[in-house]
């Protein structure tokens, strides 16, 4: 066994996923799975009691998206590496992840190894790109980032944070409390987000949200 080892929680929804996840994980020398949640609120919960070095998280589990779990990780800890399981290709959301500070992102679909190259990778300090995108990157270094873009990629975290909350239906004051903001605060990022989004109201927001997948 190594000297130090990994510490991983495992969210996740589907039990049986979880186990098999698991089982993987435990034919690794240095990593161990300390911890397991089933949605976002347990996983958040469970990370002020369990001292983890990585999430592996699926950001198709209920109750809050994957984007507003991956900002709220971002938020209380930065340091902490995040390893993205979607059922989504590598091609849709990887990059916009990847950008928001995850470490390294799998398509479920992919094979055991796969898994346990990206683990091994992370781990070690290393972002993990898969092939598909890998292309993605190199296409943004020859045409340049802005050209591709999307309207939420230029919001900061906390706004991306705001975005996603107002999407899932929540009123201004219930967001404020949740995040320990002012009504006036959240108002003004509210404001910022629909002026760097070039969108008129919270329904436009609501509608962009679930164009692309960020509140699930």
């Amino acid at each position: 066994m190594s000297e130090k080892q990994i510490r991983i929680i495992i969210a996740e929804d589907h039990s049986v996923v979880r186990r098999g996840i698991k089982d993987i994980i435990s034919e690794i020398d240095g990593f161990t799975v300390v911890n397991e949640a089933s949605n976002g609120d347990e996983l958040l919960e469970m990370m002020k009691s369990t001292e983890a070095d990585m999430i592996l998280l699926d950001i198709g589990m209920p109750q809050r998206s994957g984007w507003d779990v991956m900002m709220h990780i971002r938020m209380e800890k930065p340091h902490l590496k995040v390893l993205v399981l979607s059922v989504y290709p590598e091609n849709e959301y990887a990059l916009q992840f990847i950008k928001a500070g995850a470490s390294g992102y799998v398509c479920k679909a992919s094979a055991s190894d796969e898994l346990v190259q990206a683990l091994r990778t992370v781990a070690s300090g290393s972002k993990y790109f898969g092939p598909s995108l890998t292309n993605q990157l190199a296409k943004q270094l020859t045409r340049g980032e802005e050209a591709n873009q999307l309207p939420h990629e230029s919001l900061s975290p906390r706004e991306l944070q705001i975005l996603c909350l107002i999407a899932s239906g929540k009123t201004v004051r219930e967001i404020a409390e949740e995040l320990f903001l002012s009504i006036p605060t959240v108002n003004t990022h509210r404001a910022r987000i629909l002026t760097k989004m070039n969108l008129k109201n919270s329904v436009q927001l609501a509608h962009y949200c679930f164009v692309h997948k960020l509140v699930i």
